[in-house]
């Protein structure tokens, strides 16, 4: 087990209630699409972040603390916890690669997570959020709203995450455990991996090359990435307990999206409409985010915004591998 970067001594921080919050925090998928932003943010909050990874580190900045652990290996999870002693888990990591929805992957992440968070109680954690997922849900009601809309999902990836999120939330209120669940939506931003719609759609009218993608009629709920990692540190230092959607509440078709970024790029090409299947078959999937606006959050970027921020992210990476 090898630690990396910069550590400091504990701080913390009174919540709006006046409790004293412990603000070292330790966490998984710090490397991901989400958790880098994510760890940029809590350290700028004053937070001090264990991020656990496999292989790929982030930069060395104080504040941040890297471990190269196993997280299918419970026997060195429960070693590593019972040194530690964290009080708080921000479980982010899941596999998310090619083909994540039908994966039988996501049957040993869910026993990872479980045999995860089963090490972090019994070795003194007292608050607990985990990434849930839009795909939870049943996606032919199309309205989606917690504890209210049914979770009949149909793929290994939403079976698996509800699952996960039922055990957790009877299991950590069992044994005197903060339970939340953060149920992200689509998001789109920085780092997102370049297989995804709005990264395809961007770097192809960057390079000037034909867009392909599917008819894009349907409509989603989509939210830029630093709009969603605020909803995070909401729900993270508020009381509020179980599943949160964390969404922008309103649909837009991909049809919208698509041509927005044809026209803040100057695209002058040709868009291939149906050129490639649908990733999915139903019309519309929206979020209620009335519980997540309750902790008085509120999107700061509009989709214009934060689809200009996301291209010049991509035009800069574009140019630095050109430079290397």
């Amino acid at each position: 087990m090898e630690s990396l970067g910069q550590t400091k001594s504990t701080t913390f921080k009174r919540n709006r209630q006046g409790f004293i919050m412990d603000k070292r925090i330790l966490m998984t998928g710090g490397s991901g699409f989400i958790g880098q932003s994510l760890i940029e943010k809590l350290i700028s909050a004053g937070y001090e972040v264990h991020s656990i990874v496999h292989s790929s580190l982030l930069p060395e900045q104080k504040g941040l603390v890297q471990y190269k652990l196993d997280l299918f290996n419970p026997e060195m999870m429960n070693n590593f916890l019972k040194t530690k002693r964290f009080k708080n888990l921000i479980h982010l990591a899941w596999y998310v690669g090619s083909g994540c929805h039908i994966d039988n992957a996501n049957l040993d992440w869910s026993i990872a997570t479980l045999n995860l968070v089963k090490s972090f109680i019994a070795n003194g954690g007292e608050k607990f959020a985990g990434a849930g997922s839009v795909s939870e849900y049943d996606y032919k009601y199309g309205y989606f709203l917690e504890d209210v809309t049914p979770s009949d999902t149909k793929t290994m990836y939403g079976v698996c995450k509800n699952s996960v999120y039922r055990v957790l939330n009877v299991y950590c209120r069992q044994n005197n455990c903060v339970f939340k669940w953060l149920r992200i939506f689509n998001l789109y931003g920085k780092n997102e991996k370049d297989r995804r719609l709005m990264p395809c759609v961007i770097n192809s009218c960057l390079k000037g090359e034909d867009i392909k993608v599917s008819n894009c009629l349907k409509f989603q709920d989509y939210l830029y990435l630093d709009d969603t990692v605020d909803g995070i540190i909401k729900i993270w230092e508020s009381d509020i307990q179980g599943a949160v959607n964390i969404c922008s509440g309103k649909p837009v078709q991909l049809r919208e999206i698509v041509n927005k970024i044809v026209e803040f790029t100057g695209f002058k090409g040709n868009v291939l409409w149906g050129a490639i299947p649908s990733a999915f078959e139903e019309n519309l999937t929206v979020g209620n985010c009335d519980k997540l606006k309750s902790l008085d959050w509120e999107p700061k970027y509009s989709l214009d915004e934060g689809l200009k921020q996301t291209i010049d992210w991509w035009r800069d990476k574009q140019k630095e591998s050109i430079n290397v």
